[in-house]
């Protein structure tokens, strides 16, 4: 098996040049995407067919030299195999049939089983697996713990997740007994798509930076360090990178950092030269170009990278990627000059 430069970054190993993947790679502001999401009929019909969600899992990688695939999923496929009916309403997003409305709605969760609820999902890993004939390596996912809990508290997004927040001041022990299920149903789902043959695996705590620094401790930060220390503590998972991104939290770097994890995502808020100063050498880093960037003319997508490669400097540990997900309003063309502008300015850096 290849010894692919995205895994030896994650491992903080010497590399040839910076490998770099992009969040939401695979996703509407590709023609492709656009005319296979049409042909499913739906999101949910997409994401849950597995030859669908292999073939728009290597549409990005037919255009760019990519260093890794990251499986066509959704983070809200856990909620769902929960039993709370996830749709999604077009121009509005993810919505829940049965939100969590009460304690007695939390107690009745359970774990879901992920080769029977979520069995599309690892069928689809293990599709891909072997449509990629070790290309590249494979990320698989999930949502946190926290970020889970806010959609199905909400029912829906919110730009605030006044219920979660509600909930949390009103009745902390309903929410962390939430919490706890979602750890081990995020962990469970992860090692079972690490099983089905996920490379390297990739927890989004998206909501995280909306918590203020006690609560970002108690209600997310917590359920991370659960979810990275039970898959270390599994010899089956113990050797799958494991990358945790928490958008907004630049805050608690540190923290993140002792969690066991191999890798932090970081947003574009921070200087990455800072991110690396304050997590040392315990973990590599991801990131962090803000995804406008790509709005720039070739010139200034080149000059941006240059200098987000620049602010991490020499040595090993640094993906580069975008501070979050490409938006669908990006010409595919600038994604191109992006990727080039990364492994040439990266096999500068690699060369000393």
């Amino acid at each position: 098996m290849t010894d692919h430069r995205f895994l030896r970054a994650l491992r903080r190993e010497p590399v040839d040049t910076t490998p770099v993947w992009i969040m939401r790679q695979a996703g509407r502001y590709l023609p492709e995407y656009r005319a296979t999401r049409a042909r499913a009929g739906s999101f949910l019909a997409l994401a849950k067919t597995p030859e669908l969600a292999c073939e728009v899992t290597l549409q990005p990688l037919e255009r760019f030299p990519l260093d890794a695939a990251i499986l066509f999923s959704d983070i809200l496929t856990v909620p769902d195999a929960m039993g709370l009916g996830l749709h999604f309403v077009e121009g509005e997003g993810p919505k829940f049939a049965h939100p969590l409305r009460s304690a007695a709605d939390i107690a009745r969760l359970g774990v879901p089983d992920p080769e029977g609820e979520l069995r599309y999902v690892t069928d689809a890993v293990r599709l891909i697996r072997r449509e990629l004939h070790d290309r590249v390596p494979l990320i698989g996912f999930s949502g946190s713990p926290w970020t889970l809990a806010c959609y199905m508290i909400e029912g829906e997004g919110s730009s605030n997740f006044a219920r979660a927040k509600a909930l949390m001041w009103n009745d902390p022990a309903s929410l962390h007994h939430l919490l706890g299920i979602n750890a081990q149903a995020v962990t469970r789902y992860l090692a079972a798509q690490a099983a089905a043959g996920a490379q390297a695996l990739m927890v989004f705590d998206t909501w995280g930076g909306m918590l203020a620094p006690a609560a970002f401790r108690e209600y997310s930060q917590r359920y991370l360090v659960q979810v990275a220390q039970a898959l270390k503590a599994d010899a089956a998972t113990r050797d799958i990178p494991l990358i945790l991104f928490s958008k907004g939290a630049n805050g608690h770097l540190e923290g993140l950092a002792a969690s066991g994890c191999d890798a932090l995502g970081v947003d574009w808020t921070i200087e990455l030269g800072e991110a690396r100063r304050r997590v040392g050498d315990r973990v590599a880093l991801q990131g962090n170009l803000d995804p406008a960037t790509l709005h720039a003319q070739p010139d200034g997508i080149r000059a941006a990278v240059r200098a987000t490669l620049d602010s991490f400097g020499r040595g090993p540990g640094h993906v580069f990627n975008l501070g979050h997900g490409i938006t669908p309003d990006i010409d595919p063309a600038h994604v191109a000059v992006l990727v080039d502008a990364v492994h040439e300015h990266g096999r500068t850096l690699a060369a000393g």
